[in-house]
């Protein structure tokens, strides 16, 4: 069995010759989303924790966090370098003193090679973009964009704050700075059939960002999505449809891109729908086999050839 796209873990194999671990990390930071900025109500999918940990909310400290992250990490992969991961909400939403301090710290814990910063498009200017590079003459910077769907009418849906070109203008913005640009993806979204979603990936091909995040939509307590999944008037992909997707979504993606992820992870006490969402090794596996099964691969659609063994 030969690669069929090009996976976070081998990428990050061949840089550092030995397995690299991110270390989710939440700086207690904000969103122009939610603290009135833009909106207050936030992404109809995004809940009062905004996909972290709550570890700030527990007074941890981002060394704190890191140290933690990295005990647990090198016990259960054996893994010696790591990576930041700055994840909840919007992670260049500060004045730039703060997330300098915020940056330096991370990587001044041993064995931290690198930073993987959460974002949204609009919460980026030439000082952070500045600041980001600094740091890539010695360390590995993946700036993580969230665009999650190619349509206009879509991204208003969830009021996701921004439209298309925002988020291409960020990437302009970040290219040919030293930094990898990752877009994260959400397949499923209300109003959006087969098609469109797979335009966001030739989107995607045609900007030749560097890596990719694909997620589900899944329903958890305490959002507006939630209200609407209640309601009838959202419904939730299901297994095998998102399978299917994803390996389409894979076809049109040129193979230099980094697949980060290929679903979502919810937290399980957080769930409402769909229920399989929480069988992510089961997903994953199911991704695989249909791959295989279908003898297709990331890049097949563009006319590029299987992954070498």
């Amino acid at each position: 069995m030969y690669r069929r796209y090009n996976d976070m873990n081998s990428y990050l194999r061949g840089l550092f010759g030995r397995r690299v671990q991110k270390i989710t990390v939440d700086a207690g930071l904000t969103c122009p989303n939610r603290d009135g900025t833009i909106a207050t109500g936030g992404c109809i999918y995004c809940n009062a924790r905004g996909s972290g940990t709550g570890a700030h909310a527990r007074g941890l400290s981002v060394t704190e966090q890191l140290q933690q992250g990295k005990q647990a990490l090198s016990k259960r992969y054996n893994a010696r370098k790591f990576i930041a991961y700055f994840q909840s909400f919007s992670n260049t939403y500060a004045p730039l003193t703060r997330l300098q301090a915020l940056y330096d710290e991370a990587l001044a814990v041993e064995d931290i090679v690198g930073l993987s910063i959460g974002t949204r498009p609009d919460c980026v200017s030439p000082p952070i973009i500045d600041l980001l590079q600094s740091y890539t003459a010695d360390h590995l910077v993946w700036l993580e964009y969230g665009l999650q769907s190619a349509h206009n009418a879509t991204l208003r849906f969830i009021n996701r704050g921004h439209d298309r070109q925002r988020f291409c203008t960020a990437v302009e913005m970040t290219r040919n700075r030293g930094l990898k640009i990752c877009a994260h993806v959400i397949l499923g979204l209300p109003g959006e059939d087969r098609e469109k979603m797979l335009a966001t990936a030739d989107l995607l091909a045609g900007l030749d960002v560097d890596g990719v995040k694909l997620h589900l939509l899944y329903v958890v307590s305490g959002t507006r999505l939630e209200e609407l999944h209640h309601e009838g008037r959202v419904h939730c992909l299901e297994q095998k449809e998102y399978v299917t997707l994803v390996c389409e979504f894979l076809e049109r993606l040129p193979q230099r891109m980094v697949i980060q992820r290929l679903t979502g992870d919810p937290h399980p006490q957080e769930l409402v729908a769909p229920g399989w969402a929480v069988r992510k090794n089961e997903t994953l596996s199911l991704i695989h086999e249909t791959l295989e099964k279908k003898d297709t691969w990331q890049g097949k659609a563009l006319g590029e050839r299987p992954f070498a063994d």
